[in-house]
């Protein structure tokens, strides 16, 4: 079935707490955001509502509640590269350790040794989040050079299958990127551009047993996550019978936004956890095939910049800035 150990990723998961607690806060600080910035502008909405009709105070305050939760979308799209700095980068970065047996500090030594690590491999925010949008380009191109080989396999009725695969590997894969984050961590990698390159061909040559296992635990979280979905959505739909005028999109809307929550700040660790037992003993021994190197080379330019970076990085870097 799967290759991971439940009982384990729960464990490892378990020694990193302060990060799932730090997480708690930065996730369910964001939700929080959301509740309170949408219901303000609902309330602005309402307010200015009362200068018209019924259907006029209505309709001012759907927008204006509309216009809050955009806002703090907005805020957080341009927060994105420090959460994934700090936060992801972070916690894979001492899931890194633990899965190797490695011996990692506790209580807030853990948040700060984590910080350590992650600027030592990447140097700065952006540099982390260069990469990660690069990785997750090349993904999608591994997943069509997957679909091109299943293509001329003589099964009947597989092109109709592989439309179904497709669709639920392309959430599947979401857990795939910080996988390939984490493979510079554990080596070392005094080249993050060039070690992202190495991580995504060995991931390709064992796509099968990788997209097996990310399709297990995309059931599992999305799973859990609609449980936390259907938990929370009485209490969200009386947090939104407490904005003005009832906005009534609000209950299902919140609901949602702490189910993410719950996922982004509990269930993604125990996932990630799971994916690096996979990745980490799969490629074991492996070096890079120049066949499957060659095949995404061709079909990525996402995977060529990666090596145009990689071959620049010694001469960009300060000669006193760790890489």
């Amino acid at each position: 079935m799967w290759d991971f150990s439940i009982g384990r990723s729960i464990g490892l998961v378990g020694k990193t707490l302060p990060f799932v607690v730090f997480r708690m806060i930065v996730y369910f600080g964001i939700a929080v955001a959301y509740v309170l910035v949408t219901g303000t502008g609902a309330g602005v909405g309402w307010g200015i509502g009362a200068f018209g009709d019924m259907d006029f105070q209505m309709t001012s305050t759907f927008w204006g509640g509309a216009i809050g939760f955009a806002l703090t979308a907005g805020v957080l799209y341009f927060l994105r590269e420090y959460i994934l700095y700090i936060v992801k980068a972070g916690h894979i970065a001492v899931l890194t350790e633990l899965v190797d047996g490695k011996p990692i500090p506790d209580g807030r030594g853990q948040i700060e040794y984590a910080s350590t690590v992650v600027k030592e491999r990447f140097a700065e925010a952006s540099v982390l989040f260069a990469i990660d949008q690069l990785v997750r380009g090349v993904i999608g191109a591994i997943m069509g050079i997957v679909q091109g080989i299943a293509s001329i396999l003589p099964i009947p009725g597989l092109q109709n299958i592989m439309g179904v695969v497709k669709a639920f590997l392309r959430i599947a894969v979401g857990l795939i990127d910080e996988v390939i984050l984490a493979y510079s961590i554990r080596t070392r990698s005094t080249n993050p551009w060039a070690s992202a390159q190495t991580a995504l061909v060995l991931y390709g040559q064992n796509y099968k047993t990788m997209l097996k296992n990310a399709a297990w635990l995309t059931v599992f979280t999305y799973g859990l996550a609609f449980l936390v979905f259907l938990v929370m959505l009485a209490p969200a739909a009386a947090v939104a019978y407490l904005i003005p005028g009832g906005w009534s999109a609000g209950g299902f809307v919140f609901a949602l936004i702490f189910a993410w929550a719950v996922k982004a700040a509990v269930i993604e660790p125990f996932a990630i956890a799971a994916m690096l037992q996979v990745y980490f003993k799969t490629i074991e021994g492996q070096e890079p095939d120049p066949e499957w190197t060659s095949r995404i080379d061709g079909a990525s330019k996402k995977f060529r910049k990666l090596g145009e970076k990689a071959a620049t990085w010694g001469s960009s870097q300060p000669a006193a800035q760790p890489s």
